[in-house]
């Protein structure tokens, strides 16, 4: 049998429970390995920053911009790659190169250092999610896809609890940069634990139906994305709420620092408990109810994440107007429920509308756009407006120049530290309410989006395809 005629017939391999969990399991570990060495920037943020003398828009720089810059750059041609390749090992590989570069961050002597170790961290992390995608793609039927795919961005979550606990706790204990150290090291187990256990599947398994054994070109894709009214409005707002969450969840750690005093540790902890486990259930119930509700009307699908992203403007208003601590971690706790409600939904749909060798490539079109509005925007706006708004709050003179840490910074616990802290204070809060507001934008796009669901979802998938080179044989696959 040729492997023209394999890749078109419907594919016959069965997979069992048993292997299928340990799948989602695995790849959740990774995809929390991931988060933890984005997050742990945030939670390491006040240290590093005191450390090597640096503003919060140089903070917002290493934290989102210089990640998600290379991040973008790399996503879109190892997204290509996954359509072609094998996607075990190609993810295995992105691991074990982010958590060398992430390990590298430790050493890191200034400003540039840091950024050049984030960059090799965001291209490593750019093979993942879309190989991963694909893979639950081809394991899971459509009806269950937005549970496995909520499952699977669990990993969020899951690495943000762990960065606030252990990096908040090893950076008291050892320091900054030992913390780097520690938290990058497991990724290589990680790597090759997925390359030994893990398999690649036939493109298309769950789906049960002929696969074209051609890759479709990148502007097939983003031409599908495109043109399907429901997939563009559901990009646009899952975008649009990434500046606003990213900005904000990078300088939480920061916020409770100087609004309420908190350490480093609790802080992290904090940080942890709230965006961890309020994301844990709200990327959790995301994916389940949708899938639920979806036989009632598909445009759950929709609906779900717009809700709950409306629904968390309010609650995040209150959350960061408050002067009780107990309050506003509380009301941020709900925040980050209701905002990540988006994922298993949001995935479950883009990979409805597309063939299954699109889904990698629209995984990856959906990370780009994500990581370089959201993650490499995001955290350098909110920065910028923060000193902005701590300057136009200091009265002791210029804020960059007096109460920026490094030799001419103010004794701890002088009249002109305390200035310095309280102008901070309402630097960040006024900066948080800023991006707040961007969230409604976000949300009446996914309830736009409902609109047009059941009509686009009738609409056949098949669209002329301009194919690029050949995909690899079955025969190269199994080896």
């Amino acid at each position: 049998m040729t492997d023209s005629n394999a890749a078109t017939k419907a594919p016959s391999v069965h997979f069992s429970t048993r292997y299928k969990i340990w799948l989602l399991f695995l790849l959740v570990a990774v995809y929390a390995c991931s988060f933890l060495d984005r997050i742990v920037v945030a939670v390491l943020g006040q240290a590093i920053k005191t450390d090597l003398g640096l503003t919060d828009f140089q903070m917002g720089l290493i934290g989102g911009l210089s990640f998600a810059l290379f991040f973008t750059i790399s996503c879109i041609p190892l997204g290509r790659m996954a359509e072609r390749c094998n996607r075990v090992r190609l993810i295995s590989v992105c691991v074990v190169v982010w958590s060398i570069f992430a390990t590298l961050c430790g050493y890191a002597q200034s400003f540039w250092q840091m950024i050049l170790f984030r960059c090799g961290v965001g291209i490593g992390e750019a093979g993942t999610v879309p190989g991963a995608h694909a893979l639950i793609a081809d394991h899971f039927p459509p009806d269950r896809r937005a549970t496995a795919l909520g499952i699977f961005a669990l990993g969020v979550p899951l690495g943000v609890l762990i960065a606030s606990f252990a990096g908040g706790w090893l950076a008291q204990s050892f320091g900054w940069r030992s913390t780097f150290i520690y938290l990058g090291v497991p990724g290589v187990a990680l790597g090759a634990l997925t390359w030994f256990t893990l398999r690649e599947p036939p493109r298309g398994l769950s789906d049960k139906t002929p696969v074209s054994a051609d890759v479709p070109a990148l502007s097939s894709v983003v031409r599908r994305m495109w043109s399907n009214r429901t997939t563009r409005n559901m990009v646009l707002g899952t975008v649009i709420g990434a500046f606003a969450l990213q900005g904000i969840n990078m300088f939480i750690p920061m916020y409770l620092s100087r609004v309420f005093g908190m350490s480093l540790a609790k802080a992290g902890f904090t940080f942890g408990l709230v965006i961890g486990v309020g994301g844990f259930i709200g990327i959790s119930l995301g994916g389940i109810i949708a899938d639920w509700l979806s036989p009632r009307d598909q445009r759950w699908y929709a609906w779900v994440p717009g809700c709950a992203t409306l629904i968390a403007v309010p609650v995040a208003t209150f959350a960061f107007l408050q002067d009780d601590s107990l309050l506003a971690t509380s009301a941020i706790f709900l925040f980050a429920t209701l905002t990540l409600c988006w994922n298993g939904p949001t995935f479950s749909t883009i990979h409805r509308m597309v063939e299954p060798r699109m889904r990698a490539t629209s995984s990856a079109i959906m990370m780009v756009t994500m990581t370089l509005i959201g993650h490499g925007m995001g955290p350098p706006v909110i920065g910028f407006l923060s000193d902005m708004f701590a300057s136009q709050a200091f009265t002791g003179g210029l804020y960059k120049a007096v109460c920026v840490s490094g030799a001419a910074a103010p004794a701890a616990g002088s009249e002109l530290a305390v200035a310095c802290l309280k102008a901070s204070a309402v630097g960040i809060r006024n900066s948080m309410l800023c991006f707040v507001v961007v969230l409604v934008w976000a949300g009446l796009l996914y309830l736009r989006a409902a609109k047009t669901y059941r009509e686009d979802l009738q609409q056949p998938r098949g669209t002329p395809v301009v194919t690029t080179r050949p995909v690899v044989t079955m025969a190269e696959v199994k080896t």
